[in-house]
């Protein structure tokens, strides 16, 4: 796969991302982790997305493990991981409910302890988990700034913001943010409608769109929504020759997002793939676009 700009900012990365944030109920992980990442290289995924709090707490470090290893060399991956979501875990007593923590020790703490566990020098891209609506925010940026000075992190990224939100951090910050991580598949259209693609494209970066398969609920979700989707995919697949998933992730790809793959399914990551060999049709990206829309859940 040809590797690409994230946009005026940022680093070049591979078109399609896996990230792990479906990884909280996997069995045997280490033996998984190895075998959907070295599948993953071979596709041309070079970018993987990790996030402190994914696989209960536990996929940075394998992953860190597999490179220590020696499995692939750091230059030749791109890494980002996140924090700002706490979830309750044995490892960590102190958290008692879910919420939001992206106060400045927080992130220190953080960034620290991915750079240790994911075993490398530097985050190419950190990402803010959403905004907590009672940290400092001045102190919040300066700290985003004072890392990525120190080369700790190369770039600063936000994972669910609102327009709102991403404009807030902008005016705080004086380097950019590079990409927002927002839901966005073929069932699940809304950032279209509230303004986080335009602004994205406004501020000349791509959006990373996880659950691109809306977590396998195109291939096999029983709602209306779905239903009428998957219709739609079916008659459109004998025309491109394609697997119905493979059509859902090339409408996600003609809007310029580069998809988020979480799935540990190996066909359904290869699926994934497959979409950047389809070109869209202008009519039919409506088509599916407008079926969806016409058969949303109220």
């Amino acid at each position: 796969m040809q590797k690409i700009y994230m946009g005026d900012a940022g680093p070049k990365v591979s078109p399609a991302i896996y990230g792990f944030y479906r990884w909280n109920d996997v069995k045997d992980a280490d033996t998984v982790l190895k075998k959907i990442v070295h599948l993953c290289l071979e596709l041309g995924i070079n970018t993987f997305e990790h996030g402190d709090s994914y696989g209960s707490y536990k996929c940075e470090e394998l992953f860190g493990n597999l490179l220590n290893e020696g499995a692939f060399k750091r230059e030749d991956i791109i890494l980002f991981t996140k924090c700002g979501l706490k979830v309750p875990n044995p490892q960590s007593p102190e958290i008692r409910i879910r919420h939001y923590d992206t106060s400045a020790a927080h992130i220190t703490k953080s960034v620290e302890s991915s750079l240790k566990k994911l075993r490398t020098d530097y985050i190419d891209i950190f990402l803010l988990d959403k905004l907590d609506a009672i940290s400092n925010l001045e102190e919040t940026a300066l700290i985003l700034e004072k890392l990525k000075d120190s080369g700790k992190i190369k770039n600063i990224g936000v994972a669910n913001f609102s327009v709102f939100q991403h404009q807030l951090l902008t005016s705080y910050l004086t380097k950019p943010i590079v990409t927002n991580h927002i839901e966005l598949n073929l069932l699940s259209t809304q950032a279209l409608d509230n303004g986080q693609i335009d602004y994205i494209k406004q501020r000349y970066m791509r959006p990373l769109a996880y659950a691109p398969l809306a977590e396998g609920r195109i291939a096999t979700g029983t709602d209306r929504q779905a239903v009428k989707v998957r219709e739609k995919l079916e008659e459109l697949s004998a025309k491109y020759n394609a697997d119905i998933e493979s059509l859902a992730v090339a409408w996600l790809v003609k809007l310029g997002a580069l998809p988020l793959i979480g799935t540990t399914n190996e066909q359904r990551i290869k699926n994934a793939v497959n979409a950047f060999s389809i070109e869209l049709d202008h009519q039919d990206w409506y088509d599916l676009y407008n079926v969806s829309v016409e058969n949303q859940i109220k």
